[in-house]
């Protein structure tokens, strides 16, 4: 275009003639007649029609595309992919042709869903503690040194766009309702409504006439806050768009480069704290100030929080005769006056609790395994077999459950292994856990074994001297200054023996 435009200065501001912009440009004179004759000032330059390898494959590469556009973004093929498929059907030219069909295709078809007006929106303004908007992501992070994908809840203000980003292993309801009380808790308290997509921890299904069924336990929790939620149409993120923009920056603000952390819960306290400090950095854009200087002002009508909604999933399950019940490919120990009996299990973010007879009987840490691959795992309580132990102590020496006794347990079951009657013995001091304070018979056999008299009525009598407050030194006795001894006896064993007779005599009984 360049070229083009010296030409025509030559010829008609400088008057040179064909012949001598010829010479200048090395072009020939019928070029340059052509460029000067033409109304055009950039070339255009016709690619000519030639037959390609990807010809006979055109209609279907097509017919793909026309179904991928219908698919969600996360299920939409890469050029990349339609080419192997291709191959795969015979076709033996290169992926540059491919990758060009495929972007002038989706070219194409952008440019008439904006012609047809989908591609046009509307801007949306909100009132202070109007709306919140929630959506999902998914992100990944260094936890424990291991690279971890992670389901990341984002929970946006609509007015203040001040947001919450946390991070879960998985994306279920227990972990729905843990990020909804942790965001109103940042947040400051609760807006009227709430704008959702159709997820399926929200909606169990859509019926005719975009109909929802709503799950009854979101709209438990929805009716503990006292905020309406809203669903936006099928395939229709612009409807949210705030919260999905906000998903966009965090991968830039928040996940670039990948975070690191110890552990979760490490994790999600950093997440909390950079989100605070993003609100003081990030203008708001519509209205003066920062995020949080627009947030201060949206606070004072959002409705407090004043108890968080209790997010647990309920389910009933029946214990095994070895007194464990399964959940997610694990299994965990329930008390054994419990066997063989149904109890429900309510299942939160980061631990089980196992509830029968209108009270919580045991709680265990939740174990998450992401692999289909991993065999579960078994969380015992040896607290929990202790009813079995007393009715069959062979048991303990190679029950599965007692593997993991404390260090001193475990030194005192060495001590009481040779002896007869030493099972039933260790059972009896494991039982005094039943009565006492684990970490008073922890800190009693500890004693014991210092003393080399581990039996059990030495334990139990040090267990109650501590229970007690006698076990410390007995303080010195204040007496009277005319009661004090100058002289204080010496403790002498040996007067005992003059009360014996001579060898052959008789004793005292």
């Amino acid at each position: 275009m360049a070229l083009l435009s010296v030409i025509r200065r030559w010829h008609f501001r400088e008057q040179l003639s064909i012949r001598a912009i010829a010479r200048r440009t090395g072009l020939s004179r019928n070029t340059i007649r052509k460029y000067l004759r033409s109304d055009v000032v950039e070339p255009v330059f016709r690619t000519p029609d030639r037959p390609s390898k990807l010809d006979p494959f055109a209609e279907r590469l097509a017919a793909w595309l026309r179904t991928d556009a219908r698919r969600p973004r996360k299920q939409k093929r890469t050029a990349r992919q339609f080419h192997a498929e291709l191959v795969g059907l015979g076709y033996d030219g290169s992926y540059r042709r491919v990758a060009a069909f495929v972007r002038a295709w989706r070219d194409d078809w952008l440019r008439q869903q904006q012609t047809s007006g989908r591609g046009v929106f509307v801007p949306l303004a909100f009132s202070p503690g109007e709306a919140f908007q929630f959506d999902w992501s998914e992100e990944h992070a260094l936890i424990g040194g291991e690279r971890t994908k992670l389901q990341v809840a984002h929970l946006k203000l609509c007015f203040s766009r001040a947001f919450l980003v946390r991070a879960y292993l998985l994306q279920t309801h227990e972990m729905l309702f843990d990020a909804h009380n942790h965001g109103f808790r940042v947040l400051g308290g609760v807006p009227r409504r709430g704008i959702y997509d159709n997820m399926r921890t929200a909606v169990d299904r859509i019926g005719p006439s975009r109909e929802r069924q709503v799950n009854a336990r979101f709209l438990a929790m929805a009716s503990h806050y006292l905020f309406e939620p809203e669903f936006c149409n099928p395939a229709s993120g612009w409807e949210k768009g705030q919260v999905e923009k906000g998903v966009q920056d965090a991968r830039h603000r928040l996940w670039q480069p990948t975070p690191q952390a110890t552990s979760l819960e490490a994790l999600n306290a950093w997440l909390e704290q950079r989100c605070l400090a993003l609100w003081e950095e990030i203008p708001h854009g519509a209205e003066p100030g920062s995020i949080a200087a627009v947030w201060r002002q949206e606070v004072e009508c959002l409705m407090p929080v004043r108890r968080a909604f209790d997010g647990f999933v309920e389910d009933t399950k029946r214990v095994s005769p070895t007194c464990l019940v399964h959940f997610d490919r694990n299994r965990y120990s329930v008390p054994a006056s419990f066997a063989n009996r149904p109890v429900s299990l309510r299942v939160y973010p980061d631990r089980i609790v196992v509830v029968a007879e209108g009270a919580v009987i045991c709680e265990h840490r939740r174990i998450i395994e992401r692999s289909h691959h991993v065999q579960g795992r078994t969380i015992y309580d040896w607290r929990h077999y202790l009813a079995v132990v007393q009715r069959k102590p062979g048991a303990l020496r190679n029950g599965a459950p007692f593997a993991e006794l404390p260090e001193a347990f475990r030194q005192l079951q060495r001590h009481l292994q040779g002896r007869s009657g030493g099972d039933r013995e260790m059972v009896e001091i494991l039982s005094l856990v039943l009565q006492h304070e684990e970490q008073a018979v922890l800190v009693a056999v500890e004693m014991a074994l210092q003393a080399g008299v581990a039996t059990k009525t030495h334990i139990l009598n040090l267990l109650h001297r501590l229970t007690d407050g006698t076990a410390s030194q007995v303080p010195p006795i204040e007496a009277p200054q005319a009661l004090v001894l100058a002289q204080e006896p010496k403790a002498n064993v040996a007067r005992y023996d003059s009360l014996r007779t001579r060898q052959g005599g008789r004793h005292a009984s």
